[in-house]
């Protein structure tokens, strides 16, 4: 049986993913690694595209998180955080505390992981209408 998170514990977390959403919009500002540069040597060239594609797979994963992130805040704000949004029981406060933007439960994230149950590749449109 899962552990019901308090108000206060929301609150809190809400805090929580408002200060992460603002380090994750801070960082996705920053895109002068991903500025195009030549190099006169082939070695140099090859590093800087290396680099580049490494910057542009950062701002991929931050992006994603700041989607998550803006999700959780809204299933916040509609009273639905902390309920997955796929079997819709509770999520364990212990995995909400861990993963603050979760949308799954353990269950159902690790079989979407194994991709035995699908979702809509944004599942933040699955939020329930409070």
């Amino acid at each position: 049986m899962t552990k019901k998170m308090t108000k206060a514990e929301t609150q809190r977390l809400a805090s929580l993913l408002q200060a992460k959403q603002m380090e994750v919009s801070n960082a996705l500002r920053n895109r002068d690694e991903i500025v195009v540069e030549k190099a006169s040597d082939d070695i140099d060239q090859v590093q800087l595209m290396g680099e580049r594609e490494l910057a542009i797979r950062n701002l991929d994963r931050d992006s994603k998180l700041h989607g998550q992130i803006s999700g959780a805040l809204a299933r916040i704000a509609k009273g639905v955080y902390g309920v997955c949004l796929y079997c819709e029981q509770d999520i364990s406060a212990r995995r909400m505390a861990a993963v603050p933007w979760a949308a799954f439960c353990i269950s159902c994230q690790e079989q979407i992981d194994r991709r035995e149950i699908e979702v809509d590749e944004n599942p933040e449109r699955l939020a329930p209408a409070a």
